[in-house]
């Protein structure tokens, strides 16, 4: 008898009984946690600053001078950008940004120039989540993963009003108990950081060295 036999063989002769079902989940023990909109507000960007996150403020006709007053001010040489969304096309058709890359191709076609000649990214978001100070995005084709985990400064839109108490109340928004989870979310809490063993924590280590939010 093999190895792979011997296991299968105790596995069948094991009682049923003695598995475990999953537990049920009992949402009533969580504590219910609410602010008001500018209570969120003011969490989240205490919990994002807290890590290093650049955050600010504007207006839903003032977002794109600040976009461009950010570009200036970091100096970016571009900005990689999705044409497919309305403050993407809005993006584009902005003067004064510095020279705009659309994520085009396949990966395999452009991987050397997106991990070492793409400055920064600009991304939408699904919302975020006041608690613990996270973005919630949720990748696609138009705006990949990737957008928002290579470029060395990640520049992220955020509607004010998408802005959840905790992941418990983000979650019954979006549906995500009735429907389950997406299989691609992501929640970013700050520029990427890193642990040595002496629990000494750097950032910037890996993936985006800054993260910048504009709340609109």
């Amino acid at each position: 008898m093999t190895a792979r036999e011997a296991i299968m063989s105790r596995l069948r002769e094991s009682p049923r009984d003695s598995l475990v079902s999953p537990p049920q989940l009992d949402y009533s023990v969580i504590e219910e946690k609410t602010w008001d909109p500018e209570q969120r507000i003011a969490l989240l960007t205490e919990n994002m600053t807290s890590v290093k996150t650049e955050v600010y403020r504007s207006s839903k006709t003032g977002w794109l001078e600040q976009l461009r007053e950010i570009a200036r001010r970091k100096q970016l040489n571009n900005l990689l950008v999705s044409p497919e969304n309305p403050y993407g096309k809005a993006i584009f058709a902005a003067q004064d940004m510095p020279p705009l890359l659309q994520y085009e191709h396949p990966i395999e076609e452009w991987k050397q120039e997106l991990f070492s000649q793409v400055d920064a990214s600009f991304t939408t978001t699904v919302g975020a989540i006041a608690e613990t100070g996270s973005l919630v995005l949720w990748p696609d084709q138009h705006e990949p993963r990737l957008m928002s985990l290579v470029p060395l400064v990640h520049i992220a839109l955020l509607k004010a009003d998408a802005i959840e108490d905790t992941f418990l109340s983000f979650m019954r928004t979006h549906q995500w108990v009735q429907r389950g989870m997406p299989s691609n979310a992501l929640l970013i809490s700050g520029p990427s950081k890193t642990a040595d063993i002496e629990q000494t924590l750097a950032y910037g280590v890996h993936g985006p060295k800054e993260l910048i939010v504009i709340i609109v």
